[in-house]
Formats: C-alpha cells, structure tokens, sequence
C-alpha cells in the first residue's frame, strides 16, 4: 500500500507556523558544480543548502542544524533520513529528489525579535523629527498648509508677539513690586496714627471710611499680633488660665494612652504639610513644632466638650496666629475666631452639615452676580462649590495663596467677618477667571486646586526665558504659579468695591440661614 509523500516546504511550513511564516531574505535558485539545487542570497555570500539542514533526535527530542559544506564538495547521502514529522523516510522515495529532501523548522526563516528591534534602534534618527523640522507652528493642522516663505514670516511676526509679551509681563512684575514697595513705606510711615487712632479702640475703625481704608492697607507688622487679638476679642469669655487647663488635660490624656489616636495621627500630619516653605513647624528641625503641637492639643480637648475632635487644616489656623501672637493669647484667639458662625460650621463636622450646604448655595449665588459665564461654565460641568470652597474656607487661603498675600487678607478677614471670607473667594476666581473656560472638568478642577500641569510648565518656562528658577513649595502658595500675588489679588479686591454689597450678604443669609 503506497504511503502519501511527505511534506513539501509550503506544508510544513503551514503546519509547523501557519501560511504567513516570515521570509527575511530574497533568495534566487542557482546550481552547485555537482548539479544539485541550492539557494544563494542575491549577494555574493553563500547560503547554506535546504539539503544541508538535517534533524536529528537527540534523548530530549530537539533538533540540530548541520554547518554546511565546503564549497566544491557535496554532502554525503544521510544513512537515517527521516521525513518531515522526524519518523524514517516511506519506501517508494528515493535519494537527491526534492520530495525526499529534509525541511528545517520554521525558525530557521524567522528572525529573531530582539535584533529586529536594535536593527530598528540603530536606524532611528535622534533630534527633531522630519515631521517637527515641517510641521508649522502659526496655522492649524487641519487646515492646508502654508507656503514655506510665509509660515517663516508669520513665525518671525509669532515669536516677536511671544517676546514683547513677556517684556509687558516683565513691566507688569516690576510696576507691581514698586506699588508693593511703595504701600510699605506708607504704612511704616503711619505707624503713629495707627498707634494714636486704631489701636486704643479697634472697632471704630469700621464706622470711619478713612481709617478703613488705611486698615485696608495692610497692619504694620509690629502691630499685626495685638490687633488681630482685639480684631477677634473674645466672645467666649475665656479665661486666661483656659489654655493652661486644656493643655494639662491634653498631657494627662497622653500618658495614660486615652487620648484618641486618630485624632493624634490627623494632627501630626497636619502639621507636617503646614506653611512647608517656612520650615519653622518640620518635624525634626522645626523651632516652632513644638508650640503648635501643645496649642492644637489644647484645642482638640476644649472641642471635645462639644463631642467634637480634631479637623485637618486646623494646623494652619494655629500656626498662622502663632506666627503673630505669643502661645498663652493664641489659644484664646484661635477658639475665637473658629467659633464664628461660618468657621464653626466648616469646622463641625456632620452635625453641621446643612449650614455647610447653606454656605455652598450662597456662594453660588454670589458667583453667578459676579461671574456669570464662569458659573455658567461651572454648571454646564457640574462644578458645585463643594469642589474647591472648603480647601479655601477651612485653612483660610494658606494653602492657596503666598504667606504676605494671605496675612493681608487676615488683617481685613479678622476685623469685617465672614462674608470677607466670600468676598475673597471671589477675587481669587477673578484673578483664575481666564484659566476657568476650560471644556474639560478634570482640568478646571485641577485648576481650582492649584495643580494644574500646563500652568506648572508655563510657569517654568516664563522663569526660563527671565533666566531665574522657578521653585514650587508642595501645598504652599499653590495658585502663585498663575500669576496671583499679594498685589494681584488686592486689585480685585478693590474692584469689588464697586459690585459688593453687605446687604446682599445679609439678605441671603437672612434666607438661607435665618438662625445663624
């Protein structure tokens, strides 16, 4: 019974790796001297024979490839041929026909991937591209392209644009440092009435426009400490031995393992993310770390009569008035001015949940007065004030804004109440207002916290072309990468003297929170 002949290349081939087996050579047929078929490479190099590959078993049943033959000698005949599924040849086949010849495995035609990859490698050109070196950067890419002359004269026109607009924002810097310089020197100067008119009676100061308006100036800073305290007074009626009572309950807590240590965890962490650019409260090398620890402490057992524990951003609120008043007079301050009605709510918890959405609707109502197409924005991506208000209300912008811009927000937020705490919201999304277009709402919500990529890099690049170095503080001063600085913002806040109105603030709060 005859046997069916074995495999051709093509067979095999499909059998071993599919029809597609990958060819990386072009091979023309030629004959040896003794007149056998071989393959050579369409240069002058030799290829090895098809008949030179035999395979051959071994105890683990791989298979060898044999060296080929030198030139002008044929290989002998294999006294064991196998076919092409590594079994002995059928009868009926004889010797030197191709249908008898021994095929090698498909991965004698494959090339191996990692050198196809380094061969690709070598090739690759290194700088710009042949798409970077055409391509133009004055016309849209889904317009037809420009004539080569006229996209170079229309680069020159953009990069001319581009130079004197950092030559504006260069005037723009230096005229703002010359104002702040300059208001400086005015109030240093009027030290003496602030010591003659203000600080004997602090609160007259909002019944006369003229001494308003040099408050808003800015406090002296010799003078900051002992007005925010009077600014703040002390409608608890504490005692000045609270501070020393609380904390003597904070370190009997400690030792005997009874003080919560959630609370504990929150506020060392608190204080390890506090005004970092100031280095004064690092947990290891700060000077004032160990202040603010016993004055939070203090605090978070004077709110547990209320069955209340520590918030994080409290941190700041105390670090920011240490800063300015001595520890004993901080404690009283701080319990003060977080007892307010707007701060209390921010600050307790669940239970005052509903007057946090209060505060929420309101703004949104202030904003949409004020800002209209930046609400209307707002709303077409669902950006409610819940997104962003309360990073900026329950660390009062520390955060947010540099360390002078936000003590000077103090110095009026400490004397006019809450609704400055509105107002100068609303300055600062004055000052973001040409960043909050944007038509996605991941980016205007990493915008609105301060972490926006392409402001980080055009920030870096500004300070490149000025030749500085531009170093940005992890939660400190996070929206001074968009240009917002002390003088910035001030401007916008006395721009509001024109659309801001106290009745409003008392109509809708009247309206929304009639018990407050």
């Amino acid at each position: 019974m005859a046997q069916s002949a074995p495999a051709t290349s093509t067979s095999y081939s499909t059998a071993i790796s599919g029809p597609d087996v990958y060819q990386p050579h072009r091979r023309k047929e030629g004959r040896s001297l003794d007149g056998e078929e071989n393959l050579e490479e369409d240069g002058d190099a030799p290829l090895q024979s098809l008949e030179d590959v035999s395979l051959e078993d071994d105890a683990a049943g791989s298979h060898k490839s044999t060296q080929t033959p030198p030139s002008g000698h044929s290989r002998p005949p294999s006294t064991a041929p196998r076919n092409n599924l590594g079994g002995e040849r059928s009868a009926g086949h004889t010797e030197g026909t191709s249908s008898s010849r021994v095929w090698p495995p498909a991965e004698a035609y494959s090339v191996s991937a990692p050198s196809f990859q380094q061969q690709f490698k070598k090739n690759r050109t290194k700088g710009r591209s042949v798409l970077q070196q055409v391509i133009s950067k004055t016309r849209p890419v889904h317009l037809p392209p420009k004539p080569r002359d006229e996209d170079q004269r229309h680069l020159k026109v953009w990069e001319e644009m581009m130079k004197k607009s950092r030559q504006a924002e260069e005037k723009r810097k230096e005229d703002i440092t010359k104002r702040r310089q300059a208001r400086e020197r005015t109030i240093e100067e009027s030290v003496a009435k602030w010591e003659a008119d203000i600080v004997p009676d602090c609160r007259k100061v909002l019944r006369d426009p003229e001494l308003r308006r040099i408050w808003w100036r800015g406090i002296p800073t010799k003078l900051r400490g002992h007005l925010w305290e009077k600014a703040v007074g002390n409608p608890l009626q504490m005692s000045k031995d609270m501070y020393r009572a609380c904390s003597a309950r904070a370190q009997r807590a400690l030792q005997r393992g009874t003080f919560p240590e959630d609370s504990l965890v929150s506020l060392e962490k608190d204080m390890d993310e506090t005004l970092p650019a100031l280095h004064l409260f690092h947990r290891e090398t700060g000077a004032m770390r160990q202040d603010l620890k016993d004055l939070l402490l203090a605090w978070t057992v004077a709110r547990s009569d209320e069955g209340l524990g520590y918030t994080m951003g409290a941190a700041r609120i105390g670090a920011m008035l240490l800063i300015n008043i001595p520890l004993p007079h901080t404690f009283v301050t701080m319990r003060n001015l977080l007892d307010r009605h707007c701060m209390r709510s921010f600050y307790g918890g669940q239970k005052s949940r509903d007057e946090v959405e209060a505060y929420f609707r309101i703004f949104d109502t202030l904003l949409a007065d004020s800002l209209p197409k930046v609400y209307f924005n707002f709303k077409q991506h669902h950006i409610s004030p819940s997104e962003y208000l309360s990073d900026w209300l329950i660390t009062m912008f520390i955060d947010h804004l540099p360390f002078e811009a936000c003590a000077r927000i103090w110095d009026v937020l400490l004397l006019e109440g809450d609704s400055f705490l509105f107002r100068a919201a609303l300055g600062i999304i004055h000052v973001l207002e040409p960043r909050l277009f944007f038509p996605d709402r991941d980016e205007l919500i990493r915008v609105l916290k301060g972490e926006s990529k392409a402001a980080v890099e055009a920030a870096k690049r500004a300070a490149g072309a000025a030749g500085t170095e531009i170093h940005l503080v992890d939660l400190g001063a996070r929206y001074e990468v968009y240009g917002l600085d002390e003088e910035t913002i001030w401007e916008r806040l006395e721009e509001s003297e024109e659309w801001w109105k106290e009745s409003t603030w008392s109509r809708l709060i009247l309206r929304e929170l009639p018990d407050a």
